[in-house]
């Protein structure tokens, strides 16, 4: 996906990339096409012996004949249309699948940074909104325009062959047309571009405050969320209206170009009768012809219109798919198996450059043992735990991980060895079982159902209407916050790395709940190098070592017990006071 879309992102790119592999559905729809232009220029020849034949007084046979061909025809046509609506929507659903398909892959490979400067609302808009934009491109857009410059084409050769003056005339005016809607073709995509922004703006908006019903009711602030609506919807209606404009003037030009055309092949055709040089036949199919040659200019005009709406889409999914993973895969470097060692080497790091959040950090843990981190809010505990899992890299220094460095790994088998438990438990709408496994069924259910009894669980895994096939709300509806937390122990369980990082992992606990995985803990970390962040002592009673981070530099390090027996230590005070009373 990224090495041919990730410079440049044009019509033919995206044709070559979406519809190759529909090619022979593509086919189909050039050759229904190509036989529903031939009827359409077929039939009005049919017409025009029939009027004439008619004036001549010809049998009625022969008349009931030419009417039975034409009125067949007509409808073999509509058929054709039919079938062809059919393919190209197949065409452009498979087509727009795959594009949204590739968007959210790369969007899943962009790092965290990219993440927290978009809502999710934007990048919906940007992945469905834009790509709906491009279905009538993928569909009909190309062929049409390409069938109907056949037609026209068409249509010029065979007034030629009626009466050369008349193909002149008519071929000056559609190439006069078709010239202004081309130099017209372009007025909108300005504006169009805006209206996706501005779309992009509105949704990201209206899903952030309707995910946070709940906060924005209990806390008051239902007036000010509807005024910001309110405020976004007037913003909203002027940038429309520039863009419907622009597309009106398109529109507007090409109905005077159409009564022009008109005009002008009724006066020939009526010059041309009078001094007795056509047949009434004649002067009909000429006015037909030159009629006909208004669908397939309001079709490309049409088309073009859409191509501007396209453009507009096509831009912005162009500027997403230029934003690269910074973090990027190492060499391939093996991390080991069975508890990972840690050994950090000054690193400094900041979310922005020159605002550190960790500075000149170094500490060494060994394989096997627990680490606790203790610190004040914003302090750069949490960010530590990031850096292990390479959401972010350091600025500054290097992290190895059972002797590799971070850097050299490749990140799947990295997040594969470390296993990470926080506090806010993300659950998605899927069976239980893709919930503890995170939809890899190469787990079997025996193990699970080993793990749930482990954690305490057993209880609720019984009430469970379906078993392991019950379906999960995605907001964890019908799961207390203790229960969605042994659900997050028990998918640490089932991956069985090497490195376990609890952040804050038991604060959503009552007393029981937390005493309920007090043993299913320590079987966790056995044999495993632990990390756990924590405000409460009582969180780090199992840690082998203790960290100390404060304004994002090593305030204290050391094994526990020595620290805790040190009463110039800071850990010492701690344990002395509180840790809450000191570290809130």
């Amino acid at each position: 996906m990224g090495a041919m879309l990730k410079h440049s992102f044009t019509y033919r790119e995206l044709l070559a990339r979406y519809l190759r592999p529909q090619w022979q559905r593509v086919c189909w729809m050039g050759l229904l096409l190509l036989a529903s232009i031939t009827l359409q220029l077929v039939n009005p020849q049919i017409l025009r012996q029939f009027i004439d034949n008619a004036l001549q007084g010809s049998n009625t046979n022969s008349l009931m004949l030419a009417g039975a061909l034409f009125i067949g025809l007509s409808l073999l046509n509509q058929l054709l249309a039919v079938i062809n609506t059919y393919v190209s929507e197949n065409v452009a659903w498979t087509a727009t699948n795959q594009l949204r398909t590739d968007l959210v892959s790369h969007c899943l490979q962009l790092d965290m940074a990219f993440h927290k400067a978009r809502t999710a609302g934007e990048l919906i808009e940007r992945i469905d909104g834009d790509v709906n934009t491009l279905a009538n491109f993928f569909s009909q857009a190309i062929i049409k325009l390409l069938g109907n410059g056949l037609l026209i084409v068409g249509v010029l050769l065979l007034l030629f062959t009626e009466q050369w003056q008349v193909g002149i005339a008519i071929s000056i005016f559609a190439l006069g047309g078709l010239f202004i809607l081309i130099r017209l073709r372009n007025i909108a995509v300005p504006y169009w571009m805006k209206t996706r922004e501005k779309d992009a703006e509105f949704f990201g908006f209206l899903g952030e405050q309707l995910a946070g019903t709940a906060d924005v009711r209990a806390n008051g602030a239902t007036g000010y969320v509807m005024r910001r609506f309110y405020l976004l919807l007037r913003s909203w209606l002027p940038i429309h209206m520039r863009a419907n404009l622009a597309s009106y003037a398109t529109w507007s030009s090409t109905l005077l170009l159409f009564g022009f055309g008109n005009a002008l092949a009724l006066g020939i055709s009526t010059y041309l009768w009078s001094r007795h040089e056509i047949s009434p036949g004649t002067v009909y199919l000429i006015f037909y012809y030159t009629n006909l040659l208004s669908a397939p200019m309001e079709q490309i005009r049409t088309q073009l219109q859409q191509l501007q709406e396209a453009s507009a889409g096509i831009e912005r999914i162009r500027q997403l798919l230029q934003a690269q993973p910074t973090i990027l895969d190492g060499d391939g470097a093996e991390l080991p198996a069975g508890a990972l060692a840690l050994e950090i080497n000054d690193i400094t790091f900041g979310y922005n450059a020159d605002e550190p959040v960790l500075q000149n950090l170094s500490l060494q843990l060994a394989a096997g043992r627990v680490l606790g981190i203790l610190g004040r809010t914003g302090s750069g505990k949490t960010t530590l735990a990031r850096l292990l899992l390479r959401l972010y890299d350091v600025q500054q220094g290097e992290i190895l991980l059972g002797g590799v460095p971070l850097r050299q790994t490749r990140l799947r088998g990295l997040r594969q060895h470390i296993g990470m438990v926080t506090q806010d438990v993300q659950l998605f709408h899927a069976s239980v079982r893709d919930n503890l496994t995170y939809f890899d069924r190469a787990i079997d259910d025996t193990h699970i159902l080993k793990v749930l009894t482990e954690l305490g669980l057993a209880s609720w895994y019984q009430s469970l209407p379906a078993g392991l096939d019950t379906i999960l709300g995605s907001d964890g509806e019908g799961l207390s916050a203790g229960e969605a937390q042994l659900l997050a122990f028990s998918r640490v369980f089932l991956s069985n790395p090497g490195l376990i990082i609890m952040d804050e992992a038991s604060s959503r606990l009552d007393p029981a709940t937390e005493q309920l995985i007090e043993k299913a803990v320590d079987t966790l970390l056995h044999e495993r190098t632990g990390i756990i962040i924590a405000h409460r002592l009582s969180t780090i009673q199992r840690a082998d070592d203790i960290l100390i981070i404060e304004d994002g530099h090593l305030l204290e390090y050391g094994p526990r017990a020595q620290l805790a027996n040190n009463p110039h230590s800071r850990f010492y005070r701690l344990l002395q006071t509180g840790l809450e009373e000191v570290l809130a």
